[in-house]
């Protein structure tokens, strides 16, 4: 039995010359932006958050503003260790968190976090020590290129990655009779990924209610 060969950048852009059967100059150096257009494309159309992560740092002492990991998107749980065990802190808005410890110089144990902005988190109480904190959060998929050769949409969506790319690049094209048919498969494989999304949420549901 033949081995399938893994998606891959390289014969991605590869695939998509063969597909568009263009072989200018310009068309050629569109390429990577057809790729990265259908990257976002997919994760809006999968409602795809990016890949779980677990994460840890310390915190600082005297300090409430932390940095979110590189490629951060949403956060699902975050919890401190405090003398060897394992304290969740409760997520809350921004303004909660200023009203409920004003004074940023003021030190205690910390209880909440929200976002501060997208690159940050906020702390609060401000922390009283160097704490052990692990997070679990979404982190948004290493876009393609030369250098990133795989990410989640090869491994997992390699027909929708090509197929997303080719219709990214009809309105570059302006005409091409094969509009439809790239429409028609892109769709279909979309709406099979979604299918298989959900038999996994239930798995995941029935785990957790049998737990």
């Amino acid at each position: 039995m033949a081995t399938a060969v893994a998606q891959t950048y390289d014969n991605l852009v590869t695939s998509v010359e063969a597909y568009l059967e263009r072989t200018d100059a310009v068309t050629i150096a569109y390429i990577p932006t057809f790729i990265m257009l259908a990257e976002q494309v997919l994760a809006a159309d999968m409602k795809f958050l990016g890949n779980i992560n677990v994460g840890t740092f310390s915190l600082v002492t005297s300090q409430s503003i932390v940095p979110k990991p590189a490629r951060w998107h949403k956060t699902v749980s975050m919890t401190m260790i405090v003398n060897g065990e394992r304290t969740p802190l409760f997520l809350r808005k921004y303004e909660y968190l200023r009203g409920y410890w004003p004074s940023t110089t003021t030190t205690d144990q910390p209880k909440f976090y929200g976002d501060y902005d997208y690159t940050h988190w906020l702390i609060a109480p401000t922390p009283d020590a160097a704490y052990s904190v692990e997070t679990v959060y979404y982190e948004r998929v290493q876009p393609l290129d030369t250098n990133n050769q795989t990410n989640w949409f090869t491994q997992y969506a390699p027909q929708a990655m090509l197929y997303g790319t080719l219709l990214q690049a009809m309105p570059f094209l302006k005409n091409d009779e094969r509009l439809q048919m790239w429409q028609a498969q892109y769709t279909q494989i979309i709406s099979t990924l979604k299918e298989e999304d959900k038999r996994r949420l239930a798995d995941r549901q029935a785990i957790a209610i049998d737990s």
